[in-house]
């Protein structure tokens, strides 16, 4: 247990971090490496995400609100797969395709750790909201995030995670069954690495 605790120190220093800036800023407002781009409505959005998790409009727009309330419209989108599996120590790999509300399409990979109160294993389908992206390679960097502090809202689970003034929203819906808190990062790659950092 305590072996754990210090091993979790990093981590855990890295998400309050996180959090105090997420509690300090409003992930919507453009950066300040932000210039006006076009982004999707509501409406677009919810059709988008029930066409692929296979869900009702109503509840892909109970989820879709939220997190429109708290981050805005979004530039972009991230449609894909991911698995996952932890005991205490976790990795996470996924895969998918980013497009952006100007039709610039293209594929992106992520993988990493995490570590805490955490156990089993999942699948999941993931579409992941982007925000203030202006360059698309700057989407290939870490993303810290918080898995405790997931929303669950209609059987979707959604988390905010935030690098250098891009915001992402991921939201899973899977089969599996992980239970607990984490904390770690996703880092997003051009390729597959199965090295997690």
């Amino acid at each position: 247990m305590r072996l754990l605790a210090l091993l979790a120190a990093p981590f855990a220093a890295m998400a309050i971090a996180s959090c105090a800036t997420a509690q300090e800023t409003d992930y919507g407002q453009p950066s300040q490496y932000s210039e006006p781009v076009e982004a999707y409505s509501e409406d677009e959005i919810v059709e988008a995400m029930s066409d692929f998790f296979g869900v009702t409009a109503e509840a892909a727009a109970a989820v879709v609100e939220r997190v429109f309330s708290d981050l805005g419209r979004p530039v972009g989108y991230i449609a894909g797969e991911e698995v996952s599996g932890a005991v205490g120590v976790g990795l996470r790999y996924g895969e998918g395709w980013l497009t952006l509300r100007n039709g610039a399409r293209q594929k992106v990979y992520w993988q990493g750790p995490s570590i805490g109160f955490d156990t089993g294993g999942n699948a999941s389908r993931v579409f992941t909201l982007v925000y203030n992206l202006n360059d698309n390679d700057r989407i290939y960097q870490r993303f810290p995030g918080v898995e405790g502090s997931a929303y669950l809202i209609a059987g979707l689970g959604v988390n905010y995670q935030r690098a250098d003034g891009i915001t992402l929203a991921p939201i899973r819906s899977g089969v599996g069954l992980r239970a607990g808190a984490n904390v770690g990062y996703l880092a997003y790659s051009r390729q597959r690495n199965w090295l997690p950092f």
